[in-house]
């Protein structure tokens, strides 16, 4: 792979779904619009690798599928993220362009709105790292809107993961923010003393010296009259560039704040007021009460407000991180300001994002931001591996290949879980930052506690590994990229960054309206309430990675891995460590190592047949044949298994390493045909060159016998009378030539009459022929007709067929239909008659037991009836007596 990188040195190159570029150092043509017209509508395999190709892509896939599409762009500190995200967007610009209207003025397109917001968001985004002087310390993700016609619609910018902590520390050998630099070299050194209060001297303030000021290739002048001009085109006020100044160079003041701890309390003092006053006088809120709220702020404690005395220590974190928090939200102002000047009403359909954030970072000393930009990188890697994974198994799928699928954005969860989920790394830093007496030290203990020696992921360096170290690493992660060691000084104040609660109602009541405004939403809350809306950094972080994380999962995303290819910045310098460790990072190795694992080689048969048919060539019969079928037999000529190569519905799949071994093959033969060959042709044209010589030395021989007689005649008396004679026999010689020209003639004479009677015959036997021929078409007419009449007959009975089945089908449905009724009547005819002689049965009981028990029914009936006639006699007897 670092090969391929060093050989396509200036050149993009292709790594599976990557698109990798390498930072070149110098311009190259190869940005400019008859690139794009040249790119625009292709493939991705047609051309060289671009990154004009893969937003082609994204622009064709966003059109066809109706789908928004994204553009995830990352690599270290000056690998050149912000140059081809430029490119990337200029592409869209150029494509997405609509059609300039006859006598309508020329308008500022998209891309030149987003070029004009670059130097203000450079200025106050952007600063001197180790390896890039204009390194973007924030990520930023533009969205190029487009309509229903795929014409350009507007363009937003969101940003991620702002380095506000660069604004009170850098490293020995970076600096600062732009913009501060840009404030003492581009304004009159009167508009900084009496308007901004500050020293001309920027080494004074504390913000600003722990890095290099002077940087060679950054004209400060310069960059601060283009951003003067960009914010003229984005409309910027007068009031609002003054306000933002004004805010800069207060936080420059404010960090100069010096401070005297009490020996009688736990409270402090300041030493130098004056840079406080200068300070609250830029915020435009009242000095003394700024001082009372930073030394003695009032806390609740129960139903009472008191005032708690802070240490210097604490007033110092909160000074650094009321600087930070006034940066944030200047620098949030201006992306809602570009935002707002990027949109045009016009309609929107969908969009084409492109995601511009840091890479991996593996340094000597890595803090809190190194462990939150590993993190996010890490969800970005899974973010990838998951959509292979999904790729992957869609293209298996439809091509029919049997395989254990595995979803590699797992392998990345131990990782991930380690670091943010409950009881991870960063959810143990929120719980600990909420403990009074916690320190960095006490988290440590915890950590290790919970991790030592039970996560995989996890593990606590050696003495001897960090023998020696300035800033020995306290425990490892083992990330994608490799391990990285994090040392935990300043964690929780990094993370907690606590926020004076009374300074923070100032700045809200601030005469300011521009201060007034970002700190608006800061009311004071109760306890309860201040418990509910406390944010750390890391569920800042949280919060914005999981935003990002679901906007990509709702677009199809494209690749781009940018590359540093040396330290020096030298053009055409490679070094092939630096290479190596950044494709690491960049995720780069893990995509291939993920390809590897199943079928990474795939193509097409057709083109399979064309290419490696020379390697099978005796095993494919003559005549057509499929090209699948072509494959099948060229793999079993060559002895490929079934585990090395998988038969698809289009497609021919390969392990990896098995197409390289065939490539082999097919050189090696390919060199044995084209060997065979020329010797054939040089042993042809040596037995021509052969042929002629010998033919030449027979020549010379000949040439050197007639010489040697001319020599021996020409002196002979008989030579020179033959000499003489000769021409006179040429005159006897002439009649007998007449005679001979004459029976010429006659014989040709004979032969063109023989030849117009065969012409004649033949025209004769032409015409008969072309009178057949006639006959024959006029009856091959009749009998096409009769064929179509007999097929339009048959048509006609098939359909009436079809009828006649249909109408069958029918009346066989009906049989059946009255089959199962009569079925169903005869197995209730059956039902009755078991019934009815079931009744039958216990009537013939019954009457057997009547007949046990009293004789016959009849008699009994007249014997009981001639009683009741004797009873009704003797009734009757004493009536007629007592008459």
């Amino acid at each position: 792979v670092v090969s391929t990188q060093s050989g396509h040195y200036g050149r993009d190159t292709y790594s599976g779904l990557f698109c990798v570029a390498v930072n070149p150092y110098k311009r190259f043509p190869i940005y400019t619009d008859t690139v794009i017209n040249h790119y625009r509508g292709k493939k991705k395999g047609e051309l060289p690798p671009h990154v004009f190709a893969i937003a082609d892509n994204a622009y064709s896939d966003m059109i066809q599928n109706r789908e928004n599409q994204s553009i995830l762009i990352t690599g270290e500190s000056g690998a050149g993220k912000t140059e081809n995200t430029k490119k990337v967007i200029q592409y869209f610009a150029s494509i997405g362009a609509a059609p300039a209207k006859d006598g309508e003025a020329k308008k500022m397109s998209v891309e030149d709105q987003v070029v004009m917001c670059n130097p203000v968001l450079e200025a106050y985004g952007n600063a001197k790292t180790v390896r890039n002087d204009n390194s973007s310390r924030f990520g930023k993700f533009i969205r190029v809107h487009f309509g229903k016609d795929s014409k350009l619609a507007s363009a937003d910018i969101e940003y991620y993961l702002l380095e506000k902590a660069r604004l009170t520390y850098q490293n020995p050998e970076e600096r600062n923010f732009h913009i501060f630099y840009q404030i003492f070299k581009g304004l009159t050194q009167e508009y900084q003393t009496n308007t901004l209060l500050l020293d001309t001297d920027p080494n004074k303030y504390k913000f600003l010296t722990n890095g290099d000021v002077q940087v060679p290739s950054q004209d400060d002048v310069a960059l601060w009259k283009e951003n003067e001009e960009a914010m003229d085109i984005l409309n910027f006020t007068a009031e609002e560039r003054e306000s933002i100044l004004k805010l800069m160079s207060g936080c420059l003041l404010f960090g100069n704040t010096s401070l005297k701890q009490n020996k009688r309390d736990e409270g402090c003092e300041i030493e130098t007021p004056v840079f406080i006053e200068k300070a609250a006088t830029l915020f435009s809120i009242p000095g003394a009460d700024f001082i009372k709220c930073l030394l003695k702020p009032r806390v609740k404690v129960g139903t009472e407000m008191v005032q708690k005395s802070q240490n210097s220590e604490q007033v110092y974190f909160a000074v650094k991180a009321l600087c930070k928090s006034i940066f944030e939200r200047v620098f949030k102002w201006l992306i809602a300001k570009c935002n707002h000047a990027l949109d045009t009403k016009k309609p929107r359909q969908h969009y084409c994002g492109v995601l511009d954030i840091a890479g991996f970072e593996i340094f000597d000393f890595n803090t809190f931001e190194q462990l939150c930009i590993n993190l996010t990188n890490e969800r970005l890697q899974q973010f990838f591996n998951h959509h292979m994974f999904i790729l992957e198994q869609e293209e298996y799928k439809k091509e029919g290949i049997v395989w254990q699928f595995i979803d590699f954005g797992l392998d990345l969860e131990a990782a991930i879980e380690l670091m943010e989920k409950p009881m991870g790394i960063l959810p143990m830093l929120d719980e600990e930052c909420v403990f009074p007496k916690a320190t960095d030290m006490t988290y440590l203990d915890k950590v290790k506690a919970q991790h030592g020696k039970k996560h995989p992921k996890f593990s606590v360096p050696s003495i001897k590994e960090i023998k020696g170290m300035e800033h020995p690493p306290h425990f490892n992660i083992h990330h994608y990229a490799g391990v990285v060691g994090y040392n935990v000084e300043d964690w929780l104040t990094k993370n907690a960054d606590p926020l004076n609660d009374n300074v923070l109602d100032l700045f809200r009541k601030s005469a300011m309206p521009f201060m007034a405004t970002m700190y608006e939403d800061c009311v004071p809350a109760g306890p309860k309430d201040r418990k509910k809306t406390f944010q750390t950094t890391a569920m800042m972080h949280k919060k914005s990675l999981n935003a990002l994380m679901n906007m990509l999962n709702s677009t199809y995303p494209h690749f781009i891995r940018c590359l540093v290819p040396n330290n020096t910045k030298t053009p055409g310098k490679v070094e092939a460590e630096l290479i190596l460790h950044q494709l690491r990072c960049n995720g780069v190795l893990e995509g291939i190592r993920i390809v590897r694992q199943g079928f990474p080689n795939r193509i097409l048969y057709p083109e399979f047949k064309q290419r490696y048919q020379i390697l099978a060539a005796s095993a494919i019969p003559q005549g057509f044949i499929e090209a699948k079928e072509a494959t099948s037999i060229i793999c079993k000529a060559l002895g490929l298994t079934d585990d090395e190569h998988k038969m698809g519905n289009t497609k021919v799949f390969f392990r990896a390493g098995v197409l390289g071994r065939l490539e082999d093959l097919r050189d090696a033969r390919i060199t044995e045909i084209l060997t065979g060959f020329q010797a054939l042709a040089r042993g042809w044209l040596s037995r021509k060159i052969f042929k002629k010589l010998f033919e030449q030395r027979v020549g010379v021989v000949v040439l050197q016998r007639n010489i040697r007689q001319h020599f021996v005649l020409r002196n002979w008396p008989w030579w020179k009378l033959f000499t003489k004679v000769k021409p006179l026999l040429s005159i006897a010689r002439q009649e007998e030539e007449i005679r001979a020209k004459e029976e010429e003639m006659k014989k040709a004479l004979e032969e063109a009459e023989k030849t117009a009677a065969e012409k004649k015959a033949l025209e004769e036997k032409y015409t008969k022929l072309e009178d057949e021929r006639k006959n024959i078409a006029e009856e091959l007419d009749k009998e096409r007709q009769a064929a179509i009449d007999a097929e339009n007959l048959c048509m006609d009975l098939n359909g009436k067929l079809r009828e006649r089945d249909d109408e069958i089908n029918e009346l066989i449905d009906r049989i059946e239909e009255e089959e199962d009724n009569n079925f169903a009547v005869a197995t209730a005819k059956r039902e009755v008659e078991a019934a009815l002689k079931a009744k039958c049965d216990e009537y013939e009981e019954l009457e057997n037991k009547l007949k046990d028990a009293g004789g016959n029914l009849s008699a009994k009936e007249q014997e009981i009836k001639d009683k009741l006639d004797e009873l009704i006699k003797k009734k009757k007897v004493p009536t007629a007596t007592l008459r």
